[in-house]
């Protein structure tokens, strides 16, 4: 992406034969979810009262926030570090971010055993302030909303070029005044996440004895947000990669190159607490111990080293191919940390399993493929992705 170049829509057919295959699988999903509310949770899903949340809460909520994170890691490098060479990568991070918190926002409403009372969520007088999750749901929630003001500007700029004149004037007349505030909300983008992804790594602390000392510890809501950092890059690279590939735009190596040497001192620090608490809390024995616990551990601490280790040189940082496949295994092992800290490495008795059923799976998947689809026309309509078209191949 050229420093100068403006984002600009991509144009073209909106509806592809793509768009058209995820927006069923959404449907589909939408489907589902009207089931679960008819017949409740015990009926559409897995869950029990030892595992009360499952892949809705695990993968779209704890780990959905987190690859959702681009646009948060990627405003503390613009806004906060000044590296105003990265601006070029905000709203194509912000959308990702948009989507996956919309995403999260909606799985827990869907989770939520009473969800018709969500609507006292806004009200302080309903609040209990000694909540983790009233701390967690609040900032999501605003997050949210937060996301999309910031992304406003997108859309004002396309209602500028409308040849509606009553949709022209909403864009002359808005995009001035959200010019004007959007530093105020760019402030509350970076701290709200900072504090929930936090938070979500404290919520498990509350359930003491029951998560297991390989991840019981109080580094955890630390470990959370900079593993979230992380992940945010390594979503923002996939993206962009992938918008390479299938969206005819030319590859932005260097760029990418950057957010790559910026994510391996995070690796590093990352793996050097999570090995530095081990030791201190004596459980080195428990992970060399080679059942589920040590081995489901042994991975997600492997995964994060290949991660770093693909990241660790500068050619290796401008192979675009490696840097993909770098996010790529960042991205699973962030998750995989997740799913472990919410599902494996929660004990609530002998007697007690869960493993997602086919509702469940379909409704997740059919979220993702809604949060595809919504991306593809975005950044179709809207100026969204900056930088210069991929050259047409010579016949």
């Amino acid at each position: 992406m050229s420093a100068h170049s403006q984002p600009q829509p991509l144009g073209g057919v909106v509806f592809t034969r793509p768009v058209q295959i995820l927006t069923g699988f959404a449907a589909l999903a939408f489907v589902l979810i009207a089931w679960r509310f008819l017949v409740g949770l015990g009926a559409s899903t897995a869950l029990n009262d030892g595992y009360p949340w499952g892949l809705w809460i695990a993968f779209d909520v704890v780990t959905g926030t987190a690859l959702g994170c681009g646009g948060y890691a990627v405003a503390l490098l613009v806004y906060v570090l000044n590296r105003g060479r990265f601006h070029p990568l905000v709203r194509p991070a912000m959308v990702t971010s948009a989507f996956g918190y919309s995403i999260a926002g909606l799985s827990v409403v869907i989770d939520v055993g009473r969800p018709w009372l969500a609507w006292k969520l806004p009200l302080f007088w309903h609040w209990n302030l000694n909540s983790v999750l009233l701390e967690v749901a609040l900032c999501i929630m605003t997050y949210t909303v937060v996301l999309w003001i910031e992304l406003s500007p997108a859309f004002l700029e396309r209602a500028q070029t409308s040849t509606i004149p009553v949709i022209r004037r909403i864009g002359d007349t808005f995009l001035p005044v959200i010019r004007r505030i959007l530093p105020w909300f760019i402030a509350l983008g970076i701290l709200l996440p900072t504090m929930h992804q936090s938070a979500l790594g404290s919520l498990l602390l509350l359930s003491g004895p029951r998560l297991h000392p390989l991840w019981n510890t109080a580094l955890l809501p630390l470990l959370f947000l900079i593993s979230c950092v992380a992940m945010g890059y390594g979503a923002v690279v996939i993206e962009g990669a992938l918008s390479s590939l299938f969206l005819g735009r030319k590859p932005e190596t260097e760029m990418l190159a950057g957010l790559g040497r910026t994510v391996f001192p995070l690796l590093a620090v990352y793996l050097g607490l999570r090995l530095l608490d081990l030791v201190v809390r004596g459980q080195l024995a428990a992970l060399f111990a080679f059942n589920l616990h040590s081995v489901m551990s042994l991975l997600e601490l492997g995964l994060f080293t290949a991660a770093m280790l693909l990241l660790a040189s500068d050619s290796q940082r401008h192979d675009l191919g490696n840097l993909f496949r770098a996010a790529m295994v960042l991205v699973v092992a962030g998750a995989l940390y997740r799913f472990d800290v919410f599902l494996v490495a929660f004990r609530p008795g002998a007697h007690w399993s869960y493993f997602p059923n086919v509702t469940e799976i379909l409704i997740t998947a059919g979220l993702v493929a809604g949060e595809m689809a919504g991306y593809i026309v975005l950044v179709k309509v809207f100026p969204i992705l900056a930088g210069q078209p991929r050259p047409a191949t010579a016949h």
